[in-house]
């Protein structure tokens, strides 16, 4: 039930008055649904602001064919409810992005939520009142509404990242980024398409299109360790086995680095023999999902023999499967470890290279000069498509926050502080932006899995500083540089920073380098979260 205090300020919203709430949700996806459901329990007032004209995120824009989920669907869903743990179920064990989207929509609906979502609404700008401690935000149709605090649940993958090809709006086909496909469709059977990328979208997208595409040429700038997925449906007897499993599920993800459901063997690859080592392999690649990246030899996922070994295992798999030895080689990495890059995972997706209509590309060898009117043209040939996508990936994590115009004490922005790398304290806070907590800055791992304590804890700070009196939590310059430099330091052992890849910020032309979310755990992370809190909120102002 809506309060009093939400209920009037709706009203006043409606007659061009300025909207009054206690947080203030940027975003309705994953994350933001849930902020909104745990704020309403704490008695907080609060609005979404959504740029959709549905909820989702994620899963409403990225509505290119063949999205789903790379995690299992049962350790994705919210647990906060077993109601909706009980009455929900997942139709296949890696769900498509129509049933998640439709997932989301159900959550929507049965927990009221709603009524505390404007969609259509993109937010411009978001400017922190130093002398009322609280934050005004405007949409792009000139709608204002302020709030005490201010969430950005806007996700890490969000911010599209298309090149500035020469030519780009001179293409009289139909183009497209994978992570805005058109919500009516895009028909390509029997046309000939061009697809630019070969990450996780890329990947799901290309195996799909070449089912029915007329010609299918593929530009790939790097090769990426893809593997099996093993989708399939989940029967009734394996749908009653997973509800009464959530316990032990959801317990699992929470101790494991990542929050997935995968451990890794505490074995080193190199401390078996060869033939024990290759039939864990074996073994390995014939499971679903993650485990061939997540459950294997923990040494895997350092750099060293047993990382090289294991890769080469990889690429030997690759060559089985494409034909042409010479597009086999195309297709195998040679520019980062496995592992350093977040895995790909695909349903048959080498063998479209046996297609005599698929074309692959190498835009290392021949550079993308320009965009044409008929299609695209390298240092080496023209091509000519009907339809072009850009599957060439997204600014992540600090992209959607960097454009947004987010102003906080003496009209500093965050885009401008974050130029040189984000600075934050847990990547929750940043100096000068009291009040402002960063969702997807901390979020790692098991989308899902992560979000929700993370979601727990900064809704409890909220209302620590309400029943305490304060008015303002800001992390002090103190404990950000701190941070900064925990991240800095740490993050340059793991071997997430050592490719060329998103989680660095490298596949943005002019964008700093640097590890852009927590090199910790997550179990790791919940624990540094709570000591925080325990000691009062230890590395925050709270006035």
């Amino acid at each position: 039930m809506a309060t009093q205090h939400e209920t009037a300020s709706g009203a006043a919203g409606q007659s061009g008055e300025i909207e009054q709430y206690d947080v203030i949700v940027i975003g309705a996806g994953v994350t933001g649904l849930y902020a909104l459901y745990r704020l309403r329990e704490l008695g907080f007032t609060a609005k979404s602001f959504e740029e959709g004209s549905g909820v989702g995120g994620t899963w409403f824009w990225n509505r290119y064919p063949g999205c789903r989920f790379d995690s299992e669907s049962y350790s994705y869903g919210y647990s906060f409810s077993e109601e909706l743990l009980q009455e929900w179920d997942w139709k296949e064990h890696y769900s498509a992005q129509p049933d998640t989207e439709r997932y989301l929509n159900y959550v929507a609906d049965k927990f009221d939520l709603r009524k505390h979502i404007r969609l259509n609404s993109r937010v411009m700008s978001a400017v922190f009142d130093e002398k009322e401690d609280r934050w005004e935000v405007v949409m792009e149709d000139g709608h204002r509404a302020r709030g005490r605090f201010l969430v950005t649940s806007v996700g890490i993958l969000s911010a599209g990242y298309t090149p500035d090809f020469e030519g780009k709006d001179t293409f009289k086909g139909i183009s497209c980024h994978t992570g805005r496909w058109p919500q009516e469709g895009v028909d390509m059977k029997g046309k000939r398409v061009g697809v630019i990328g070969t990450g996780a979208s890329g990947v799901q997208l290309i195996t799909e299109i070449a089912k029915e595409v007329g010609h299918l040429t593929v530009f790939q700038r790097t090769a990426n360790f893809c593997a099996p997925l093993r989708n399939g449906p989940i029967d009734d007897e394996t749908q009653k086995q997973i509800k009464a499993s959530y316990p032990e599920i959801f317990k699992k993800c929470m101790e494991t680095a990542g929050s997935f459901m995968h451990e890794f063997d505490t074995r080193s690859a190199m401390s078996v023999s060869p033939e024990e080592r290759l039939e864990q392999y074996e073994r390995l690649w014939q499971e679903p999902g993650f485990k061939k990246w997540l459950g294997n030899f923990y040494d895997v996922m350092l750099p060293g023999e047993a990382n090289e070994d294991y890769a080469e295992f990889f690429k030997n798999k690759i060559r089985e499967r494409v034909h042409d030895p010479v597009v086999a080689e195309m297709l195998i990495p040679k520019t980062h470890m496995f592992g350093s890059k977040r895995l790909p995972c695909e349903s048959g997706y080498y063998e479209v290279f046996n297609q005599d209509n698929v074309l692959l590309v190498d835009v290392r060898e021949a550079p993308i000069q320009r965009i044409t009117e008929t299609g695209l043209q390298t240092t080496d040939a023209e091509y000519e498509f009907e339809i072009l996508v850009y599957a060439t990936g997204f600014d992540a994590v600090t992209g959607s926050l960097s454009r947004l115009h987010i102003e906080g004490e003496g009209g500093k922005t965050l885009s401008d502080k974050f130029a040189n790398g984000p600075r934050t304290f847990m990547g929750v806070q940043s100096a000068g932006f009291p009040n402002l907590f960063t969702i997807n800055q901390a979020s790692v791992g098991n989308f899902v899995r992560a979000a929700e304590p993370l979601v727990d804890w900064i809704c409890e700070a909220m209302d620590y500083v309400r029943q305490n009196g304060y008015t303002c939590i800001a992390a002090t310059p103190e404990a950000e540089a701190d941070w900064t430099r925990h991240v800095a330091e740490e993050g340059k052992k793991i071997l997430r920073s050592q490719a060329d890849s998103w989680f660095v910020g490298a596949n943005i032309p002019g964008k700093a380098r640097g590890l852009l979310t927590s090199p910790d755990s997550a179990p790791v992370m919940r624990a540094k979260r709570a000591a925080v809190a325990e000691k009062g909120y230890e590395g925050f102002i709270l006035r």
